[in-house]
């Protein structure tokens, strides 16, 4: 037998294995987890995606009756899918995690038993609103195959999010490792992605943090975001080229994490609305009015016409907003989203999804 498994970890569940794993807010720092930088990531409660795992006689992966539409009224109904959702659905993603998790698992002389399954999924995650609906999904299905296999103390918990972007990666998806370190974890998370430790550990340092030390939060968004995954481009050619704009902003942009980190043990609300705003524009300067969109920064805008600290969730499609003078500046805010037509919603904290033993061994 090999020295990884035992004869516990042969048995094969005969029960369903389902988990949830919800949406992310890039609080601060982002977007420099990509360019050894800093970030502090929460999990909101307010939307998930569930991945269901169902022993089976053969390997299924099942697609969802709406985000794997393949059936159509007419080709207007076709096209008006594509231009609103896309090509693609959840069922890409369930087959790239498969294949990572079960090529890590060889590598790493991890003994997987014979059984097949059944994979399916659901999310209520709004699509291109830079809260990680793709990751989420890719996130809950890991944690699946994990209690499947009974495997989940072979993998490291710091590991884990690695795999989660490498199975994007796969599928072409351009994106950092914040949003699957906020995921796998859950709650409150402070990631420092530095050079020396990608290098040497092949992750960065993650530090849960008390959800409660964030104060209120909202989140802004719109019905018909703009694309997010095109955010990135020009600006990450520049980096690696050396520009030192860019590679100076960067720098500027994670260190906001370290300051934010701070402000929040010390519960300096008003250095949080500094950093918060200071966050996005930076990020202006950096990519730009015409690559952020107009429609994004129109969400920052309203929260900014009523006093409140507001950024990116992500890559746009969403901002998350601080309203530091209570109820009656929120009363304001609403009643600006209302005559602008975006989505208000107050955040809630998802707590982390760890078990005890997994955080003792962080």
């Amino acid at each position: 037998m090999d020295p990884k498994t035992t004869e516990e970890d042969q048995v094969e569940p005969t029960a369903a294995i389902e988990h949830r794993s919800f949406a992310r807010i890039g609080f601060l720092g982002n977007p420099s987890d990509v360019y050894f930088g800093r970030t502090i990531s929460f999990t909101i409660a307010n939307f998930w995606a569930s991945v269901k795992l169902q022993p089976s006689r053969h390997l299924l992966i099942n697609p969802h009756p709406f985000h794997d539409h393949v059936r159509f009224s007419s080709l207007h109904h076709l096209l008006d899918r594509l231009q609103n959702e896309g090509y693609y659905g959840g069922v890409r993603l369930l087959m790239a995690i498969c294949k990572i998790f079960s090529n890590y698992c060889k590598d790493n002389a991890i003994q997987l038993h014979q059984g097949n399954f059944s994979l399916s999924y659901d999310t209520n995650i709004p699509r291109q609103t830079g809260l990680s609906g793709s990751s989420a999904i890719v996130s809950a299905a890991l944690n699946c195959l994990l209690d499947f296999y009974n495997v989940r103390h072979l993998i490291k918990v710091q590991v884990r999010p690695n795999l989660v972007l490498s199975a994007e990666k796969e599928l072409g998806i351009v994106a950092g490792l914040q949003d699957r370190v906020a995921q796998v974890y859950g709650g409150l998370v402070h990631m420092d992605f530095s050079k020396e430790h990608m290098d040497k550990l092949g992750h960065g340092i993650y530090s849960p943090m008390d959800i409660s030390l964030l104060p209120p939060l909202h989140l802004i968004y719109a019905e018909n975001p703009s694309d997010s995954g095109k955010v990135h481009s020009k600006v990450r050619q520049r980096w690696l080229e050396g520009d030192e704009f860019i590679i100076s902003s960067m720098k500027e942009v994670g260190n906001l994490a370290e300051e934010g980190r701070i402000a929040l043990l010390n519960k300096d609300h008003s250095k949080l609305v500094e950093l918060m705003n200071r966050n996005f524009d930076i990020r202006r300067r950096m990519f730009g009015d015409e690559c952020l969109g107009g429609m994004n920064i129109e969400m920052v805008e309203v929260a900014r016409r009523v006093g409140a600290a507001s950024k990116f969730t992500g890559s746009g499609g969403a901002v998350v907003v601080f309203c530091p003078e209570g109820p009656s500046q929120v009363k304001l805010l609403e009643e600006e989203c209302r005559k602008s037509g975006f989505t208000m919603q107050e955040v809630k904290i998802a707590r982390s999804c760890l078990n005890d033993s997994e955080i003792e061994t962080l």
